[in-house]
């Protein structure tokens, strides 16, 4: 192996340069720098060297030393830094790829051209696609044929000028097609230059059209960049409709038809509509899609699913009708089956709806150059309402016929068959595409190919597009997945039939035939009860059309299962499980972690695989015994240890083990010439007393079968053999060397020895002293491991021995003469006096750690009696060991060696989150007496321990010094704990210190290995385990995680070979500002980056240049370790202000340059990773080899572990969810179902797959706002392939407070909401085939539109509910029918559903899968304990409101969620702010309902069924109202109830002035709460004013109940009941004005009027009580009728706020809200106040928020209450 690398000199400090590099000084080749070694980088590098013969640029000096890159720069104008960074990344990718090669060319020294034309054709693949899809010829010059010098350097050319103009375009990365056409054009002029045209204008050889300095960024990129900016601007910060403006896909789409070649030209006209705003008429306008505010979208979208359902609940009704007991039986009556062929007549219907609102949404994007689109649209409506009027002619002739001929005639039956053919025709289309989903391939090849004749078909059918061709999937996966979806529409329909529309048709007919109802009211529409049937069936359907999610949810958690279960997942759960397989662990890191002797070895032929799967499979059951019997020598066992060790180490860094633990997990190096393996101590326990009491029952049994017996247990064969060699050495080395008493023991050491070999031990020896010895040697074990050792009792411990040897052990009695004579006792009679051993004992120096570590060991193996099931202690260790070693025997990719693998970066956008605590925030104590600090020694309390124990061995002397001396390490180990930018980039770090031991062991040779042993052994003697680089500070030290054990060991070379392989890039956007300011932010990256060499960062530097202008610059920098500083590598000039869409993609794209490697993994700040999951990384990245389906994947899916679910119960039930979704959730998504998108950010992208196609996000204002998914969605669209991987993990925090997590899922569900109006999911849904789209729309938006159902449905049967029951026909019903069944079967449907069991059973599954069948139960039993029902319904409420709300009015935003520790309470007033429109409301109007509807329906009379009707409805409103209290620290606290409620009052009248914020005046809250309303459209407002409407039916529905009344059901009842709400605003009117008027100065008018107007409502209620029927109750009747039309009056008032701003009215309107929110305050504020008041529910809320942590035994009540224990820090 080492062959490869030139011998350079020792790796001497390097002179400082005089230009900074990033990772491999390109522009001196003579540097020393260790992946300077490669040949391939110099190839790489000498390739873009030889310029040649090359036409020199004009106008510019042109050194010898220039390269190809510079030469580009020269002629077509680019930065100077620019070209320097894709210098390297061309240098780097180039040699990586030829590292690669296998085997290895012939040449080594020169570039290979197979490397640079794989490059060539991968980087501008799109390119290409593009060329060919707008018909224009591709402008690179190179035929696939030749292969000759000059071709090599006209690749690297194309390549070079690619990666130049991408390197340069800033936000334009995110439109991909702009920059091909860029590319297109620049690539010509390059052809011209390189073929030497001469200019027809000038005679000169041709030049580029651009000049001067920085040329490409002022006249190409500035330009559109101005645009985009422009039309930003216009978005007035994303609250103008999406329609108003173009975004990044509009503009980029522009580049999609051959427009943009006639309109915009090269050079780059200026003057082109392209760059006029949008808004003119001159303007371009929308291209490719207009994304409009509208529930339509969904069924736009996806309307072949809404056509499936609304179709067959149709035909459903018509069979079910017949009320026969099977379908089948209905069929039979010809009348059906023509009754039947009406779903036609609908479903040409729903196509003509879908032409309309084609039109309806889509006009904007018609204009003079696109008129195609308009005569497409006007055509397909007039097509589809053709079909309608044919087929409702058509069947209209059928009846006809049928009424004339009073039968079924034949002409009858020929109409029938007319019908038929001509419904034939219609479906012909289906027919087709149905074809075309049986044959995936022929699909894929007709979208696949531009050929004109396709044109025409897709122009009718979808319109012409770039993206979503060929997306279909091979066959076998198409048979998959449609397995699964036939399975669960299936069992839906069937479901749906008979349970929902069966039971329904009895009821509806009875409802029909009802007679003479006695109407309660004014009925406008009497004679038919059709809208109460209608009110009654709503429910009904609202659920048919969403419980297809639930059977999803079922039949996935099963499949997810299977899927688990096949891959291997949860075979090692626990320490008892990791026993029973340590023993197979060496070859299995062989296997899967070590790459294999790579010398002729084939790629994947079959005998290959076959052999690979038998070898798993030995090594996963241990079959065949593939360890060989490790014995102590092999090499194998050697690196196992290494890397064994290097794992337990991390973990003792990290404070999750102690050192005691380190001891027993580690396996120890050999020494004490022990024959055997020397497994981990943890495994040995127990086995010597074992094989002890074996040999004491078989005291006669010969020796074979005795130790035939002992070996039966590989374990306890190692630990009889290693306690024997051991203690004969360590009785030999403590007994002096040239005594009489060492002669003694060396022979009867060879006795015993010579016994075994001639397998005479049982014979000679009697097996019942063993006991006794073991006593003893127990003891003296004891006496050595004192920390005092005391001489005398070691010698009388050696005597007593001796004695049982001599006495006891031989089989015959020997004398003593006999045993002179042997050599057994001393030759001098004095000697056996009792002075034996006296002078002969001599103790080693306690200095010898490795001596005493040894004897430790000992005393475990000769004395533990427990199981140590419980080591470590630490249950994240735990978790970790198991999870790494049950990934060692799962399915993965052999690992190649690290020179050859793909080189990757890791990528993090920051803002301005914390990176490590600072000593004032882990002091500062808030108002419960809590700092942060006591909170994480609290939780993480064993971690503390261990980390004082770590200090003090490292030599703290004093527990104090942690504030003063150790401060930093304090910080780090709080920091390490939270959600912090140090936890992360310590978890990515490991991903160098992996490549780096893996780079030694795949180069080492076994000398090194055997070497590494044992100096580890040695350095250990010396002081703690990271005493390995004493030169460091000891505080730097222990830090410095990228100092390992091995790290002495390596050769020089590791350090090359990893930078090269492996670069993380920070976006710290606003670091340069930071450094500015002095922000202690800044100084603490700069610690970060000094302390990891692998670590970069990138930020966007703001430089002033004039009065108001300011250049912007994209800036890398790193620490460099010679100069002891903070060095800037590259400085790339923006064409303006970085941020114009969403924040993060845009942080993430501009950082995106400076990422190397074939892949780049998107981690975000609240992650973490793990040195045992890291080794793992080249195993993954050779995944991009593999084809899963017919394609290659482009974004690998990782399984994330959430670590936060240990910190409350709330945390749990949100990390449980998560934890379902991120491994069974997205395991089904992307096997069998493949439409696993991109969510959660471990993933890892194909680099240059994603740098030519739009970047790693999409970053348009408002409609990206979850940009993550959206990279998924493009990656799907542009045919590529994203798969799921669960041998690796990576940590993720989420939210841990209840308000963070329902910003979280708010943020969530208005991007969902954002979702249905985008592009992506419209094209998805009709690109992908019908089953691939179903999962599409399950998983995605479909899950929020569901969950929407669920509540709908709630209210729908409510409100149906208290119609009938106010209108008086649910008593006609019960009187007129005896048969309530029907009735009954309505009522009961709801319940089936509303259970929201469905939501957890994913979450079951997996984890009984990972932990066992019980512990899921059981888990799922405590939660429900815990009340996580109520959270989960309530987080359905959130859903809801968010993603319904930003559908229909917009207003999403980023909401930044806090990542900090939540433990303290939450006041009244902020969860009435964040809550009150969301939950409280709805949910007080639904207990409304409840309540009205049980003291007016005469079902409600009887208990029994009113409980049953309404449990779930009152579980919900309860929920949506406890919810934020339940789950509040210190929630039911009486002094806190009391405080919080005079905060709340002082916030409602809080009279703030213009600037107040929300969270301290009423009123400029209430401003906020109607924003949506302000930016919403027509329709928007015309469905808002529609929905208040509703509160005006409570009025209608009770007025007649009133006695006042008097059983009157005339409309005017209704009418004179408005003048009560008139004269309620009258009187209130009056007394405001008085208050104005006379409250001030003379008082006692104001009370005088007040007066008055009492006297006056009481004699009107005396009036009334005597004269007509009024009765007292009425007062209380009416509120409820009266405060519901108020509020919908106000709702409404709002909505047209812009005309009654400007009114005397607006005030009045105001001050009506402020009163409302008192009273919803009140109500909310009830419940709580009273279940403060009751004793003992604070200690049980208290017990419910925190159990996890309760049963760990933690102070939690102190936390929550703040009384500390004196003690404490």
């Amino acid at each position: 192996m080492s062959l490869r690398y030139r011998p350079g000199p020792p790796s001497v400090p390097p002179l400082p340069e005089e230009e900074p590099f990033n990772i491999i000084p390109v522009h001196n080749l003579l540097a020393d720098h260790p992946s300077l070694r490669f040949p391939e980088v110099r190839a790489a590098a000498a390739a873009l060297r030889a310029v040649g013969d090359l036409r020199r640029p004009p106008y510019a000096q042109w050194h010898p030393s220039m390269d190809l890159l510079d030469w580009l720069a020269l002629f077509f104008r680019f930065q100077r830094d620019n070209v320097r960074n894709q210098r390297e990344h061309l240098v780097l990718h180039l040699a990586n790829a030829q590292m690669r090669l296998s085997p290895p060319p012939d040449n080594i020294d020169t570039l290979d051209a197979g490397v640079l034309r794989r490059f060539r054709r991968k980087l501008l693949k799109n390119y290409t696609h593009w060329c060919s899809y707008i018909g224009k010829k591709s402008n690179i010059w190179i035929s696939d044929s030749s292969r000759s010098s000059t071709d090599q350097r006209r690749e690297l050319l194309y390549v070079g000028l690619y990666l130049l103009i991408w390197g340069e375009t800033a936000n334009l990365r995110f439109m991909p097609e702009c920059i091909c056409y860029i590319f297109h054009n620049m690539a010509m002029e390059l052809n011209k230059i390189l073929e030497d045209y001469i200019d027809e204008n000038t005679g000169q050889p041709v030049v580029p059209s651009i000049s001067g300095e920085n040329a490409f960024l002022n006249s190409v990129v500035k330009p559109i960049y101005e645009t985009i900016r422009a039309e930003v601007e216009r978005s007035k910060n994303g609250t103008a409709p999406h329609g108003a403006w173009r975004n990044y896909d509009d503009l980029n789409e522009y580049f999609w038809s051959k427009r943009c070649f006639q309109k915009l030209k090269w050079p780059i006209d200026v003057g082109s509509n392209f760059f006029v705003n949008s808004g003119s008429t001159k303007g371009v306008g929308k291209t490719g899609f207009v994304e409009q505010r509208s529930f339509w979208n969904l069924f736009r979208s996806f309307d072949r699913l809404w056509v499936m359902l609304v179709l067959f609940l149709q035909a459903a009704i018509i069979v079910a009708w017949e009320e026969k007991e099977y379908p089948w039986q209905a069929w039979t009556s010809k009348s059906v089956q023509v009754k039947v062929l009406t779903v036609f007549i609908t479903w040409s219907g729903m196509r003509f709806l879908q032409s309309l609102l084609d039109i309806g949404t889509q006009y904007g994007r018609v204009s003079r150059e696109t008129l195609g689109l308009g005569v497409r649209m006007v055509l397909k409506t007039v097509v589809a309402a053709a079909w309608m009027v044919i087929f409702g002619v058509f069947y209209g002739r059928i009846w006809a016929r049928r009424n004339q001929d009073r039968g079924w005639s034949s002409e009858v039956n020929n109409r029938i068959l007319t019908f038929l053919e001509v419904a034939f025709v219609f479906v012909i289309p289906e027919l087709l595409a149905l074809l075309l989903f049986i044959l995936p391939w022929i699909r894929n090849f007709v979208e696949g190919t531009d050929w004109k004749i396709f044109y025409v078909f897709s122009w009718w059918f979808q319109g012409r597009n770039f993206v979503g061709r060929g997306l279909r999937e091979g066959l076998v996966d198409n048979i998959k997945y449609t397995l699964f979806w036939v399975l669960v529409i299936a069992t839906k329909f069937v479901f749906s039939y008979f349970l929902q529309i069966k039971p329904m048709i009895r009821a509806t007919k009875l409802m029909l035939d009802l007679k003479n109802v006695k109407y309660e009211w004014h009925e406008f529409f009497s004679g038919s009860n059709r809208f109460a049937v209608g009110l009654l069936w709503s429910p009904v359907v609202l659920i048919y059309l969403m419980d297809i999610q639930i059977w999803y949810s079922i039949y996935s958690s099963f499949v997810g299962a299977a899927v688990g279960l096949f891959q291997h997942l949860g075979e090692i759960r626990n320490i008892q499980q990791l026993r029973l397989r340590f023993q197979f662990f060496a070859s299995a890191i062989q296997f899967n972690l070590m790459p294999e002797e790579q010398l002729l070895k084939t790629g994947g032929t079959l005998k290959n695989k076959f052999k690979d799967a038998i070898h798993r499979l030995k090594l996963r059951y241990g079959l065949g015994r593939p360890y060989k019997k490790l014995e102590s020598n092999q090499v194998e066992a050697n690196r196992f240890a290494l890397i064994w060790n290097e794992v337990i180490l991390t973990f003792r860094e990290e404070d999750i083990i102690s050192d005691c633990e380190l001891e027993l997990l580690e396996l120890p190096q050999n020494s004490w010439n022990v024959r055997v393996i020397r497994w981990p101590s943890f495994l040995l326990c127990n086995e010597l007393l074992l094989a002890l009491s074996e040999a004491k029952e078989l005291v006669d049994a010969p020796d074979k079968w005795l130790w035939y017996k002992i070996c039966k247990n590989e374990y306890r064969r190692c630990a009889v053999i290693e306690a024997y060699d051991s203690v004969r050495h360590l009785m030999l080395e403590i007994i002096k060397v040239n005594t009489e008493e060492h002669s003694i023991f060396t022979v009867l050491f060879q006795e015993i020895d010579h016994s075994i070999e001639i397998e005479k031990f049982t014979r000679t020896f009697k097996m019942t002293a063993l006991s006794q010895i073991h006593t003893k040697v127990i003891k003296l074990v004891e006496l050595l491991a004192k920390p005092k050792k005391d001489v005398n009792q070691v010698v009388n411990t050696f005597q007593a021995l001796y004695e049982i040897v001599i006495r006891d052990f031989f089989e015959e009695n020997k004398s003593t003469e006999q045993l002179k004579e042997e050599g057994l006792a001393p030759r001098n009679p004095d000697a056996m006096a009792g002075f034996l051993f006296e002078n002969a004992i001599e103790l080693p120096d306690p200095s010898n750690e490795n001596f005493y570590r040894q004897v430790r060991r000992l005393h475990t193996i000769v004395t533990s009696r427990d199981s140590m099931h419980n080591i470590p202690a630490n249950l994240e260790a735990r978790r970790r060991i198991a999870f790494f070693s049950n990934s060692l025997f799962m399915n993965m990719p052999h690992a190649p060696q690290v020179e050859k693998m793909m080189a990757f970066s890791v990528l993090t956008p920051y803002y301005n989150e914390e990176v490590l605590y600072s000593k004032e925030q882990l002091r500062t104590e808030n108002e419960d007496g809590i700092s942060i600090l006591y909170y994480l020694q609290t939780i993480y309390d064993d971690e503390w321990k261990n980390f004082m124990e770590r200090l003090r061995r490292e030599g703290m002397a004093k527990d104090d010094e942690i504030w003063t001396t150790r401060l930093r390490d304090l910080r780090l180990w709080a920091s390490y704990r939270g959600q912090t930018l140090a936890r992360t980039v310590r978890g990515m770090m490991y991903y160098y210190r992996a490549l780096k031991l893996q780079a030694f062991l795949d180069s080492a040779s076994e000398m090194d290995i055997r070497k590494g042993e044992r100096e580890l052994g040695s350095m250990r003697r010396d002081g703690g385990f990271e005493g390995y680089n004493s030169e460091r500070s000891s505080s730097s030290r222990s830090l410095s995680r990228a100092s390992s054990s091995v790290g002495f060991l390596f050769k020089g070379h590791e350090y090359g070979t990893a930078l090269m392989k492996y670069t993380y890039v920070v976006a710290c956007q606003i670091y340069g500002a930071q450094k500015a300011k002095k922000d202690p932010h800044a100084e603490e990256i700069l610690y970060l980056m000094k302390q990891n060499e692998a670590l970069r960062v990138a930020y966007v530097d703001e430089v002033s240049t004039g009065r108001d202008e300011r250049d912007y610059y994209s800036v890398l920098v790193k620490y460099d370790q010679q100069l002891q500083m903070e060095v800037e590598i590259y400085r790339v000039k923006l064409p303006g202000p970085l941020k114009l869409g969403e924040g993060k993609p845009e942080n993430q794209n501009h950082a995106l340059i400076f990422t190397r490697g074939d892949a780049v993994q998107t981690i975000d700040m609240n992650q973490d990773n793990y040195f045992e999951e890291a080794l793992k990384m080249r195993n993954l990245l050779e995944e991009y080899r593999h084809y899963y389906g017919i394609r290659k994947p482009t974004i690998l899916g990782v399984r994330e572990h959430i670590f936060t679910g240990s910190v409350s119960s709330l945390a749990w039930f949100m990390s449980a969810q998560e934890t379902s979704f991120v491994t069974l959730g997205q395991r089904v998504l992307a096997n069998p179902l493949k439409v696993r998108m991109h969510y959660g950010h471990p993933d890892v992208f194909d680099r240059f797959w994603f740098l030519s196609r739009g970047g790693i996000s999409k970053a348009s204002r408002v409609i990206n706002i979850s940009e993550d998914i959206f990279a998924g969605f493009n990656c799907t669209l542009r045919g590529g392939n994203v798969t799921h991987h669960e041998y690796i993990q990576v940590g993720k925090g989420r939210d841990v407070g209840f308000n963070q997590i329902s910003m979280f899922e708010a943020k969530v569900a208005s991007g969902n909401g954002e979702q249905v109006l985008s592009r992506d999911v419209y094209r998805l849904g009709h690109r992908l085939d019908f089953f691939r789209m179903l999962s599409f729309f399950y998983t995605t938006v479909g899950f929020f539109f569901n969950t929407m159902m669920v509540i709908l449905t709630v209210y729908a049967f409510l409100w149906g509910r208290l119609y009938l029951a106010l209108s008086g026909v649910e008593g006609s019903a019960l009187a007129n029918s005896n048969n309530n069944a029907a009735l009954g079967a309505i009522l009961n449907q709801q319940f089936i559903i509303q259970l929201g069991l469905f939501t957890a059973l994913p979450m079951i599954v997996e984890n009984s899968l990972e932990h066992g069948f019980l512990q899921a139960i059981w888990d799922f039993l405590t939660m429900q304990l815990q009340l996580s029902s109520v959270f989960y319904t309530f987080s359905m409420g959130t859903r809801t409101h968010f993603f319904g709300r930003t559908i229909l009015h917009g207003g999403a935003k980023y909401r930044a969620t806090g990542r900090g520790f939540v433990v303290q309470h939450k006041s009244f007033a902020e969860n009435y702010r964040l809550y009150a429109r969301s939950h409280f409301i709805k949910a007080i109007e639904l207990g409304l309902i409840l309540t009205v509807y049980a003291s007016h329906s005469p079902v409600a009379k009887d208990t029994f069924v009113y409980i049953a009707m309404t449990i779930s409805s009152w579980f919900l409103v309860i929920s949506w109202i406890m919810a934020p209290f339940v789950f509040n620290p210190s929630g039911f606290d009486w002094l806190k109830t009391v405080y919080d409620f005079d905060d709340f009052m002082n916030w409602i009248w809080y009279r703030g002035g213009v600037f107040a914020k929300a969270e301290e005046s009423w009123e400029s809250w209430w401003n906020e709460e109607q924003d949506h309303l302000r930016t919403t459209g027509l329709w928007g407002k015309l469905l808002e004013i529609t929905l208040d409407l509703r509160f005006f039916f409570f009025q209608y529905g009770i007025v007649y109940q009133l006695g006042i009344a008097a059983d009157s059901t005339s409309v005017a009842v209704y009418l004179l009941s408005w003048i009560y709400v008139l004269v309620a605003f009258g009187i209130y009117l009056l007394i405001s004005y008085a208050r104005e008027k006379y409250g001030a100065k003379e008082h006692i008018y104001y009370r005088l009027v007040q007066f008055l107007v009492i006297i006056l409502a009481i004699l009107v209620i005396i009036a009334l009580l005597k004269f007509t029927a009024f009765k007292f109750v009425d007062l209380f009747t009416s509120l409820l009728a009266f405060i519901p039309t108020g509020w919908g009056l106000l709702l409404i008032a709002q909505v047209f706020r812009p005309f009654l701003q400007s009114t005397r009215l607006w005030n009045s309107v105001v001050s009506v809200a402020r009163l409302y929110d008192i009273m919803f305050g009140v109500i909310v504020m009830a419940p709580v106040a009273f279940l403060s008041w009751m004793p003992g529910f604070q200690s049980m809320q208290t017990r419910i928020l925190f159990n996890e942590a309760f049963s760990r035994g933690l102070r939690i009540f102190q936390i929550v209450t703040g009384k500390k224990s004196k003690g404490d820090l």
